[in-house]
């Protein structure tokens, strides 16, 4: 009697063992914010660089956007036309933190934190899961000026509205604000400096080299704890 192989069993094994399966898709994070987020002023690189290799990171956070401006210049567009073409990723995190603009006095950029600012972030939100990507949102890196032995906290109403858009929507949050608040307020005025761009650039919201990298780990930490499936797309976390 000829020998017969038991083919459904083979080809069941063969499956299983996923011996055809293509490797895990990698992760993907994009960056959509402000100064404090962008290149060269912000700590979006230096977060970016604590990636993984098989990571990509997109850092579109540009200086001087608001939730509103960030959207009327179009520059949501491109967010969006990316999470439609990531079939080639396993997720994308999209991180969200819009207030230092929102704040009065800036023309065309200016938003109400107690309806405009907090419904700019809600349709982050709902789109960003519409497009097929993963929203969190990021309170604003606190400023660095300090009242008398007190860190000046005036973006705490704009931080406010963030974290009440992520319990409403149940959001990933960041509650960056609140971490690098006390952060600097420990460090004092005169350490707390030592973060600002150098020379003429210097200010107590953008960061130099030593503040991005501080932040940047910061928020590799706060990813990791917070957002647990982008943990994955980090290293080991100063």
């Amino acid at each position: 009697m000829p020998f017969r192989f038991p083919v459904l069993p083979l080809l069941l094994a063969f499956v299983a063992t996923g011996a055809d399966a293509t490797p895990d898709k990698p992760l993907r994070l994009i960056l959509v914010g402000d100064s404090t987020m962008a290149s060269s002023t912000g700590y979006g690189d230096a977060l970016c660089a604590r990636l993984s290799p098989d990571t990509a990171c997109v850092n579109l956070a540009r200086g001087g956007r608001s939730s509103g401006s960030f959207r009327a210049e179009g520059r949501w567009d491109e967010v969006q036309s990316l999470l439609r073409a990531g079939d080639g990723f396993r997720a994308s995190y999209v991180l969200i933190q819009f207030g230092h603009n929102d704040q009065p006095g800036k023309p065309g950029r200016s938003t109400d934190y107690v309806n405009e600012f907090p419904a700019n972030m809600r349709r982050y939100v709902e789109e960003t899961r519409a497009a097929g990507g993963i929203p969190v949102l990021v309170t604003p890196l606190t400023r660095r000026g300090f009242r008398g032995d007190w860190v000046h906290d005036d973006l705490a109403p704009w931080s406010a509205a963030v974290r009440q858009v992520a319990r409403e929507t149940q959001a990933a949050l960041v509650d960056l604000n609140a971490l690098s608040m006390a952060d600097v307020q420990a460090m004092g005025p005169r350490q707390a400096d030592t973060l600002a761009r150098a020379g003429a650039n210097f200010d107590h919201t953008h960061v130099g080299p030593a503040g991005a990298e501080r932040y940047g780990n910061m928020m590799a930490r706060a990813l990791r704890r917070d957002a647990p499936g982008v943990a994955a797309a980090f290293g080991s976390a100063r």
